[in-house]
Formats: C-alpha cells, sequence, structure tokens
C-alpha cells in the first residue's frame, strides 16, 4: 500500500490573494498553490512539481486579475522519495 500513487483533487482558494498588490498576485498565488500542496501531502515543496498548463492558467488573464479558485489534480509517487505533481484535472 505505501507504494502505490496517491492521487487526489483539491479545490485551492485565491480569493485572499486579492488582498496583495495587483503585480504579485499571479506570482503569490504560486506559492500559495505549493504551500497548500506541500501541507495537504506532506511533502517538502522542493520536492512538488507544478505543470506549466497549471501556471497559464493562474496567468491567462494576467498578474492581478487570477482566479478565485483553481481545481488541481495532485499524484503522489511515493516510491520516488515523495516526488509530488500538480496538474490540471482532466474535465
Amino acid at each position: 500500500m505505501a507504494d502505490e500513487e496517491i492521487e487526489r483533487i483539491y479545490t485551492i482558494p485565491l480569493r485572499a490573494m486579492r488582498d496583495s498588490p495587483r503585480w504579485k498576485r499571479a506570482p503569490r498565488s504560486m506559492k500559495v498553490i505549493r504551500s497548500f500542496v506541500s501541507k495537504h501531502m506532506k511533502v517538502d515543496e522542493d520536492s512538488i512539481w507544478i505543470d506549466d498548463k497549471v501556471n497559464e492558467h493562474i496567468w491567462s488573464r494576467g498578474s492581478s486579475k487570477i482566479p478565485s479558485k483553481i481545481r488541481v489534480k495532485v499524484t503522489k509517487f511515493p516510491e520516488e522519495g515523495g516526488y509530488v505533481e500538480i496538474t490540471l484535472p482532466e474535465e
């Protein structure tokens, strides 16, 4: 059981990023996504890989108009030392 991939879908709230300066919203939201997944999957932030499509979704309307929440699919690979991958869920 410990060698199986763990796959979960999370909805990460980004509404609090509206309190930060406009030009910092998108970069700060990427850090919030990384720390949210780090806390929920119990891994270091260094072992998290974020797909380019997640980054493009955050930056799609510019750095100041980020989405208020984002759904992501998180996959943890325990056989590779707790490596975690963040992608957009297929809909």
